[in-house]
């Protein structure tokens, strides 16, 4: 399997093809020490990533602080570095000694997040992610799901706020991240992205973004980042559990009996279902440029780096097109 880079006239920015979600270093479901982040973004680094992803949202600034003390530590040309605008973190009023679990995210909820789309606290997020990570140059900056605030502002403020940015030379790109296809499909079609985090919605198991995420981003060369490619966690082991978690809720019936029938053909090809996960969106579209995975165990990385390299054979991705499971 082989993907290029980057090719899209439009796009700005060249990002590895395969790169680190650091969700997990933000208390993702569980709680991690500083000495246990460490040693995944160690890990991350050793099998080869150079592409790291972060987002205020994450932990309540945990993970672009982890990301950043690691990042320190690095050679500034070596790897890309994206985060996201659009949550804006303030003191919380309310705290008294919870955690942020509402959110999944297993650290003190003594700050809250607040949305604005303004030109101005598009700006101040980014000033206030490069204090956290303590790092200067944010290489790609994503709109942070705006379809869960407000589309419409997005559109009229946040997305023009974010051009100005990139026009000024603050950052090298700019796009949004989301998992919504009909709100990525109309952010593409409606300003000049590089490159844009489709979360969940081109996997292995299904593809809602082809029908308008992936058309737009033809027609517009903006470039797209695979986020979210083991569904929850579905597709992240050879063997499928039907009581998996499939995003806010129980895995539908249809989902698992495919889920099941894709697990099969990877069987009889001998391809580790994680690995066809990992690999299935760069050589399936021309304009998928990279893939995000994330991960909370040194181990998890350097297995997604193995089967991220791993040589897959084309007969497999050609019966499952034969079968209807992913597009032909």
């Amino acid at each position: 399997m082989s993907a290029p880079e980057s090719s899209a006239a439009s796009t700005r920015l060249t990002v590895p093809r395969l790169g680190y979600g650091a969700a997990n270093v933000g208390n993702l479901f569980r709680e991690l020490s500083d000495d246990e982040s460490w040693a995944v973004l160690d890990a991350a680094w050793d099998s080869g990533i150079r592409y790291f992803d972060t987002a205020p949202h994450y932990g309540l600034g945990l993970s672009e602080r982890r990301l950043g003390a690691f990042l320190q530590t690095k050679p500034r040309d070596e790897y890309v570095l994206s985060t996201k605008v659009g949550r804006l973190l303030r003191p919380n009023p309310e705290h008294d000694g919870g955690l942020d679990t509402a959110n999944d995210f297993h650290v003190p909820d003594d700050l809250q997040r607040v949305w604005d789309f303004s030109a101005s606290g598009i700006s101040a997020s980014l000033d206030e992610s490069r204090e956290r990570l303590g790092i200067e140059r944010i290489d790609l900056l994503y709109l942070h799901d705006p379809e869960r605030h407000d589309l419409d502002l997005a559109l009229a403020e946040a997305l023009p706020a974010l051009e100005q940015l990139r026009a000024d030379g603050q950052v090298a790109a700019v796009g949004i991240g989301s998992m919504v296809s009909d709100a990525l499909a109309a952010c593409v079609r409606s300003a000049d992205l590089d490159l844009i985090m489709v979360a969940g919605r081109y996997t292995l198991l299904e593809q809602p973004a082809a029908a308008d995420v992936l058309p737009a981003c033809r027609e517009t060369g903006t470039g797209i980042v695979a986020a979210s490619v083991f569904n929850s966690g579905l597709l992240a082991s050879n063997e499928p559990r039907r009581d998996g978690r499939y995003e806010y809720g129980q895995l539908p019936d249809e989902l698992w009996e495919r889920l099941l029938r894709i697990a099969r053909v990877c069987a009889e090809h001998g391809v580790p279902l994680p690995a066809a996960a990992i690999q299935f969106p760069l050589q399936s579209a021309d304009a998928v440029r990279s893939v995000v995975v994330g991960g909370s165990r040194p181990a998890q990385l350097t297995q997604n780096a193995e089967y991220a390299a791993l040589e897959i054979p084309g007969a497999l991705w050609e019966e499952l097109a034969a079968e209807g499971l992913i597009p032909a």
